[in-house]
Protein backbone atom coordinates (compact mmCIF):
# COMPACT_ATOMS: atom_id res chain seq x y z
CA UNK A 1 0.00 0.00 0.00
CA UNK A 2 1.48 3.77 -0.79
CA UNK A 3 0.58 6.75 0.57
CA UNK A 4 0.40 10.18 -1.18
CA UNK A 5 0.03 13.14 0.98
CA UNK A 6 -1.66 16.40 -0.75
CA UNK A 7 -3.53 19.69 0.24
CA UNK A 8 -6.40 18.29 0.07
CA UNK A 9 -6.17 14.10 1.85
CA UNK A 10 -3.92 11.21 2.02
CA UNK A 11 -4.71 8.57 -0.52
CA UNK A 12 -4.37 4.70 -0.11
CA UNK A 13 -3.87 2.69 -3.44
CA UNK A 14 -3.75 -0.47 -3.70
CA UNK A 15 -3.11 -2.05 -6.93
CA UNK A 16 -2.90 1.33 -8.97
CA UNK A 17 -6.84 1.37 -8.36
CA UNK A 18 -8.32 4.76 -6.55
CA UNK A 19 -11.69 5.35 -6.02
CA UNK A 20 -11.89 9.56 -6.23
CA UNK A 21 -15.26 8.99 -5.11
CA UNK A 22 -14.34 7.40 -1.95
CA UNK A 23 -13.53 10.24 0.04
CA UNK A 24 -16.96 11.59 0.13
CA UNK A 25 -18.41 7.77 1.89
CA UNK A 26 -19.90 8.75 5.06
CA UNK A 27 -18.92 5.68 7.70
CA UNK A 28 -20.11 5.44 11.18
CA UNK A 29 -16.55 5.60 13.32
CA UNK A 30 -17.65 3.74 16.50
CA UNK A 31 -18.24 0.69 15.44
CA UNK A 32 -21.99 -0.96 14.39
CA UNK A 33 -24.57 1.86 13.32
CA UNK A 34 -26.78 3.32 15.89
CA UNK A 35 -30.00 2.40 14.95
CA UNK A 36 -32.85 3.45 17.00
CA UNK A 37 -36.46 3.59 16.36
CA UNK A 38 -35.79 3.07 12.65
CA UNK A 39 -33.31 5.77 12.44
CA UNK A 40 -29.70 5.61 12.24
CA UNK A 41 -27.94 7.79 14.34
CA UNK A 42 -23.86 6.44 13.93
CA UNK A 43 -21.68 8.76 14.57
CA UNK A 44 -19.82 9.65 11.28
CA UNK A 45 -16.73 10.87 9.86
CA UNK A 46 -18.98 13.93 8.40
CA UNK A 47 -20.68 14.66 11.98
CA UNK A 48 -16.72 14.40 13.54
CA UNK A 49 -15.45 17.07 11.29
CA UNK A 50 -18.45 19.03 12.05
CA UNK A 51 -17.60 18.84 15.52
CA UNK A 52 -14.09 19.81 14.42
CA UNK A 53 -14.97 22.95 12.15
CA UNK A 54 -17.05 24.01 15.50
CA UNK A 55 -14.29 23.67 17.90
CA UNK A 56 -11.76 25.51 15.49
CA UNK A 57 -14.50 28.39 14.98
CA UNK A 58 -14.73 28.72 18.81
CA UNK A 59 -11.40 28.73 19.11
CA UNK A 60 -10.31 31.65 16.80
CA UNK A 61 -13.45 33.43 17.80
CA UNK A 62 -12.04 33.24 21.92
CA UNK A 63 -8.75 33.77 20.72
CA UNK A 64 -9.43 37.17 19.16
CA UNK A 65 -12.39 38.60 21.90
CA UNK A 66 -10.27 39.66 24.18
CA UNK A 67 -11.33 43.03 23.26
CA UNK A 68 -7.99 44.52 24.19
CA UNK A 69 -7.69 48.49 23.29
CA UNK A 70 -4.45 47.92 21.07
CA UNK A 71 -5.33 44.70 19.02
CA UNK A 72 -2.94 42.03 18.60
CA UNK A 73 -3.46 39.94 15.11
CA UNK A 74 -5.40 37.45 16.25
CA UNK A 75 -8.05 39.82 17.09
CA UNK A 76 -7.51 42.24 14.32
CA UNK A 77 -8.56 39.22 12.59
CA UNK A 78 -11.52 38.26 14.24
CA UNK A 79 -12.61 42.19 14.25
CA UNK A 80 -11.57 42.07 10.27
CA UNK A 81 -14.10 39.20 9.36
CA UNK A 82 -16.87 40.91 11.19
CA UNK A 83 -16.03 44.70 10.01
CA UNK A 84 -15.95 42.31 6.35
CA UNK A 85 -19.81 40.80 6.94
CA UNK A 86 -21.22 44.03 8.34
CA UNK A 87 -20.34 45.96 5.35
CA UNK A 88 -21.20 43.82 2.73
CA UNK A 89 -24.49 43.57 4.84
CA UNK A 90 -24.88 47.57 5.01
CA UNK A 91 -24.03 47.81 1.60
CA UNK A 92 -26.79 44.90 0.27
CA UNK A 93 -29.47 45.69 2.45
CA UNK A 94 -29.25 49.25 4.49
CA UNK A 95 -28.95 50.38 8.32
CA UNK A 96 -31.17 47.29 9.08
CA UNK A 97 -28.66 44.73 7.83
CA UNK A 98 -26.65 44.87 10.90
CA UNK A 99 -28.95 42.76 12.81
CA UNK A 100 -28.45 40.10 10.32
CA UNK A 101 -24.53 40.23 11.22
CA UNK A 102 -24.38 37.42 13.48
CA UNK A 103 -25.94 35.10 11.29
CA UNK A 104 -24.67 35.66 8.22
CA UNK A 105 -21.16 35.99 9.71
CA UNK A 106 -21.75 32.45 11.76
CA UNK A 107 -22.63 31.42 7.83
CA UNK A 108 -19.59 32.70 6.73
CA UNK A 109 -17.48 31.55 9.10
CA UNK A 110 -18.82 27.85 9.40
CA UNK A 111 -18.31 27.83 5.55
CA UNK A 112 -14.94 28.98 5.46
CA UNK A 113 -13.71 26.69 7.77
CA UNK A 114 -15.44 23.67 6.72
CA UNK A 115 -14.12 24.29 3.23
CA UNK A 116 -10.33 25.01 4.33
CA UNK A 117 -10.33 21.99 6.49
CA UNK A 118 -10.72 19.59 4.01
CA UNK A 119 -8.18 20.93 2.40
CA UNK A 120 -5.52 20.52 5.53
CA UNK A 121 -2.90 17.60 4.98
CA UNK A 122 -3.93 15.88 8.20
CA UNK A 123 -3.22 12.42 6.06
CA UNK A 124 0.41 13.16 7.91
CA UNK A 125 -0.79 12.11 11.54
CA UNK A 126 -3.15 9.39 10.05
CA UNK A 127 -6.13 11.09 9.64
CA UNK A 128 -8.62 11.30 6.84
CA UNK A 129 -9.51 14.65 6.11
CA UNK A 130 -13.64 15.31 5.22
CA UNK A 131 -15.27 18.14 3.75
CA UNK A 132 -18.90 18.09 4.65
CA UNK A 133 -19.33 21.22 1.92
CA UNK A 134 -18.85 18.23 -0.31
CA UNK A 135 -22.29 16.38 0.54
CA UNK A 136 -25.53 18.83 -0.58
CA UNK A 137 -27.19 17.49 2.21
CA UNK A 138 -25.20 19.93 4.16
CA UNK A 139 -25.35 22.66 1.91
CA UNK A 140 -28.61 22.26 1.17
CA UNK A 141 -29.57 22.81 4.64
CA UNK A 142 -27.50 25.85 5.46
CA UNK A 143 -29.56 27.16 1.95
CA UNK A 144 -32.72 26.19 3.06
CA UNK A 145 -32.05 27.80 6.48
CA UNK A 146 -31.21 31.21 5.23
CA UNK A 147 -34.02 31.03 2.94
CA UNK A 148 -36.40 30.35 5.36
CA UNK A 149 -34.87 33.05 7.45
CA UNK A 150 -35.70 35.13 3.99
CA UNK A 151 -39.53 34.06 4.26
CA UNK A 152 -39.63 35.13 7.79
CA UNK A 153 -37.92 38.35 7.38
CA UNK A 154 -40.31 39.13 4.45
CA UNK A 155 -43.64 37.96 5.79
CA UNK A 156 -42.90 39.49 9.12
CA UNK A 157 -42.00 43.16 7.92
CA UNK A 158 -44.67 42.93 4.88
CA UNK A 159 -47.31 40.70 5.42
CA UNK A 160 -48.81 39.86 2.35
CA UNK A 161 -47.56 42.69 0.66
CA UNK A 162 -44.35 40.55 0.19
CA UNK A 163 -45.83 38.62 -2.77
CA UNK A 164 -45.29 42.22 -4.84
CA UNK A 165 -41.51 41.16 -5.20
CA UNK A 166 -42.84 38.81 -7.79
CA UNK A 167 -44.59 41.53 -9.90
CA UNK A 168 -41.66 44.20 -10.78
CA UNK A 169 -42.93 48.03 -10.60
CA UNK A 170 -44.51 49.31 -13.93
CA UNK A 171 -45.17 45.45 -15.35
CA UNK A 172 -48.27 45.77 -17.80
CA UNK A 173 -51.64 44.33 -16.30
CA UNK A 174 -52.22 41.77 -18.83
CA UNK A 175 -48.22 40.64 -18.07
CA UNK A 176 -49.08 40.01 -14.47
CA UNK A 177 -50.11 36.29 -14.18
CA UNK A 178 -47.05 35.22 -16.25
CA UNK A 179 -44.48 37.60 -14.90
CA UNK A 180 -45.66 36.19 -11.39
CA UNK A 181 -44.99 32.92 -11.91
CA UNK A 182 -41.85 33.40 -13.52
CA UNK A 183 -40.53 35.29 -10.92
CA UNK A 184 -42.02 33.36 -8.00
CA UNK A 185 -40.71 30.07 -9.30
CA UNK A 186 -37.09 32.25 -9.84
CA UNK A 187 -37.65 32.85 -6.24
CA UNK A 188 -38.03 29.25 -5.28
CA UNK A 189 -34.96 28.01 -6.89
CA UNK A 190 -32.99 29.69 -4.62
CA UNK A 191 -32.30 27.49 -2.51
CA UNK A 192 -31.71 25.01 -4.70
CA UNK A 193 -28.55 27.09 -6.01
CA UNK A 194 -27.37 28.14 -3.37
CA UNK A 195 -26.75 25.37 -2.03
CA UNK A 196 -26.09 23.04 -5.35
CA UNK A 197 -23.33 26.11 -6.35
CA UNK A 198 -20.80 25.35 -2.70
CA UNK A 199 -21.19 21.78 -3.51
CA UNK A 200 -20.46 21.11 -7.14
CA UNK A 201 -17.92 23.81 -6.15
CA UNK A 202 -16.41 21.67 -3.63
CA UNK A 203 -16.66 18.37 -5.01
CA UNK A 204 -15.50 19.28 -8.26
CA UNK A 205 -12.05 20.21 -6.82
CA UNK A 206 -11.72 17.24 -4.32
CA UNK A 207 -12.07 14.81 -7.32
CA UNK A 208 -9.68 16.24 -9.43
CA UNK A 209 -7.01 16.18 -6.79
CA UNK A 210 -7.56 12.15 -6.10
CA UNK A 211 -7.20 11.63 -9.79
CA UNK A 212 -3.97 13.65 -10.02
CA UNK A 213 -2.96 11.61 -6.75
CA UNK A 214 -3.67 8.66 -8.44
CA UNK A 215 -1.67 9.02 -11.52
CA UNK A 216 1.58 10.14 -8.56
CA UNK A 217 0.58 6.56 -6.86
CA UNK A 218 0.99 4.80 -10.47
CA UNK A 219 3.62 6.51 -11.71
CA UNK A 220 5.88 5.52 -8.47
CA UNK A 221 4.55 1.84 -8.79
CA UNK A 222 5.58 1.49 -12.38
CA UNK A 223 8.99 2.41 -11.93
CA UNK A 224 11.77 5.32 -12.40
CA UNK A 225 11.06 6.55 -15.83
CA UNK A 226 6.82 7.17 -15.05
CA UNK A 227 8.15 9.01 -12.17
CA UNK A 228 9.65 11.46 -14.12
CA UNK A 229 6.64 11.55 -17.01
CA UNK A 230 4.03 11.17 -14.62
CA UNK A 231 4.50 11.66 -10.95
CA UNK A 232 6.44 14.72 -11.05
CA UNK A 233 4.45 16.88 -13.38
CA UNK A 234 0.89 15.27 -11.58
CA UNK A 235 2.33 16.32 -8.23
CA UNK A 236 3.19 19.96 -9.38
CA UNK A 237 -0.06 19.98 -10.90
CA UNK A 238 -1.65 19.24 -7.05
CA UNK A 239 0.16 21.98 -5.48
CA UNK A 240 -1.09 24.54 -8.00
CA UNK A 241 -4.77 23.19 -7.74
CA UNK A 242 -4.77 22.68 -3.95
CA UNK A 243 -3.66 26.67 -4.00
CA UNK A 244 -6.39 27.23 -6.46
CA UNK A 245 -8.98 25.26 -4.15
CA UNK A 246 -7.90 27.44 -1.20
CA UNK A 247 -8.74 30.17 -3.02
CA UNK A 248 -12.29 28.78 -4.25
CA UNK A 249 -13.15 27.79 -0.58
CA UNK A 250 -12.51 31.47 0.35
CA UNK A 251 -14.65 32.85 -2.56
CA UNK A 252 -17.18 30.21 -2.27
CA UNK A 253 -17.99 30.98 1.27
CA UNK A 254 -18.00 34.64 0.34
CA UNK A 255 -20.64 34.16 -2.67
CA UNK A 256 -22.80 31.97 -0.24
CA UNK A 257 -23.07 34.65 2.48
CA UNK A 258 -23.25 37.82 -0.24
CA UNK A 259 -26.03 35.96 -2.01
CA UNK A 260 -27.69 35.30 1.14
CA UNK A 261 -27.78 39.38 2.44
CA UNK A 262 -28.86 39.57 -1.14
CA UNK A 263 -31.49 38.02 -0.89
CA UNK A 264 -32.59 39.53 2.79
CA UNK A 265 -32.24 43.00 0.86
CA UNK A 266 -35.31 41.58 -1.11
CA UNK A 267 -37.14 40.84 2.21
CA UNK A 268 -36.29 43.91 3.92
CA UNK A 269 -36.82 46.10 0.83
CA UNK A 270 -38.72 44.44 -1.79
CA UNK A 271 -36.13 45.04 -4.46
Amino acid sequence: MTYVTNGNLAVAAEGGKIDPMHQFLIEPLLGRPWVVGGYDLSFTNSALWMVITLVALWLFMLGGMKRELVPGRWQAAVEGFTGFVQNMLVSNVGPEGKRFVPYVFSLFMFILFANVLGLMPVGVFGLHPFTITSHLTVTGVLAIISFGIVLIVGFGKHGFHFFSLFVPHGTPLPMIPLIFVVELLSFLVRPFSLGLRLFVAMTAGHILLKVLAAFVINGINMGPGYIAIVSLPSFVLMIGITLLELLVAAIQAYVFALLTSVYLNDAVNLH
